[in-house]
C-alpha cells in the first residue's frame, strides 16, 4: 500500500506573498514613506551621483573629490565617520542583520535613511526615514514607492533610488565585488575577530551575524540596472580602484566627475 502524498497547495506562497503585500500597504508607515519618496521622484534629474560601497578599496579613494556631490552611502558607512569628515546625502540599507546591529546609530543621525521594512521593529519613525517594501519579482524599479527589489545586494538597492531621483550618471566606489570569506551563497554565518571583507575591521566582526554574498546573482541585478540606465539614455560606471566587477564600464573618480 503506498503511502499518502501530502498534498501541496501551489498558491500558497504566493497567498502568502499577496497578503503580506496588503498588510504593508494598510501600515501607515507604508503610506508616509510613500508620500516621501514622492518628494525624493526626480528631484536632482539630469545631475550627477556616487554610491559609496563597502570593499576595502574604498579607503584607496579620495572622498574629499566629493564635495557637493550626492553621495548614497550603504549599511554600516558610518564606521568610517571616525576616520574622515565625510559625510555621505543619505545612506539605504535592507539587509536584517546590518539594520539591528546598525539600529542605534539609525536612531541617531539625521541623515536621510532609505531602510527595508523591516527595519520598522528596531527604527523609530522620523523625518529623515523612508521604509522600503522588497518584492521578490526580480525587475528594476524605476519609481521605488511601490516596491524595490533587493537583487542580492543593498547596491542595487542604491542604484534603484539613484534613477528614481533622477540622476543621469552614477558611479561607484569601494565596490570590490570579492570577499575575503568564502562559503556558500547567502549562508549566513558568524564572523571571526577580524573582517577583511569591508573597509573597517570590526564591520562584521567579533561574533556578529551575516550573510555570504551571492556574487553571481549580483552581477545578474547589475547588468540588469545598467541595461535599464542606458535605455534611458544614463549611465552607471565603476570608479572603484581596482576590485572584480566587470559589468560596467572603467572610470577614474575624477574623470567621472569633470
Amino acid at each position: 500500500m503506498h503511502a499518502l502524498r501530502p498534498t501541496i497547495n501551489p498558491y500558497g506562497h504566493a497567498l502568502k506573498v499577496v497578503c503580506d503585500r496588503i498588510k504593508w500597504d494598510l501600515h501607515v508607515q507604508s503610506w508616509i514613506s510613500r508620500k516621501r519618496l514622492g518628494f525624493w521622484k526626480d528631484r536632482y534629474s539630469g545631475g550627477k551621483a556616487v554610491i559609496i560601497c563597502n570593499g576595502p578599496s574604498l579607503l584607496k579613494s579620495d572622498l574629499s573629490l566629493l564635495k557637493g556631490v550626492f553621495t548614497f552611502g550603504l549599511n554600516k558607512i558610518n564606521l568610517l565617520f571616525d576616520k574622515s569628515d565625510f559625510r555621505p546625502s543619505c545612506i539605504v540599507a535592507m539587509n536584517p542583520f546590518v539594520i539591528d546591529q546598525n539600529c542605534q546609530f539609525f536612531n541617531e543621525t539625521n541623515i536621510p535613511l532609505f531602510l527595508d521594512r523591516y527595519a520598522t521593529k528596531t527604527v523609530r519613525s522620523r523625518n529623515n526615514i523612508i521604509y522600503l517594501h522588497s518584492a521578490e519579482q526580480q525587475k528594476f524599479a524605476r519609481d521605488c514607492s511601490i516596491s524595490v527589489f533587493q537583487g542580492y545586494t543593498v547596491t542595487f538597492v542604491a542604484m534603484q533610488l539613484a534613477f528614481h531621483m533622477g540622476f543621469k550618471d552614477v558611479a561607484l566606489i569601494g565596490c570590490d565585488h570579492n570577499f575575503a570569506v568564502k562559503g556558500q551563497s547567502n549562508k549566513v554565518v558568524v564572523s571571526g575577530v577580524k573582517d577583511e571583507s569591508h573597509f573597517d575591521p570590526n564591520y562584521f566582526a567579533g561574533g556578529a551575524r551575516w550573510q555570504l554574498p551571492d556574487l553571481m546573482q549580483s552581477e545578474v541585478a547589475y547588468a540588469l540596472a545598467r541595461d535599464m540606465y542606458e535605455s534611458y539614455g544614463r549611465k552607471i560606471v565603476n570608479a572603484t580602484e581596482g576590485g572584480n566587477l566587470e559589468i560596467f564600464e572603467r572610470y577614474g573618480l575624477t574623470q567621472f566627475l569633470s
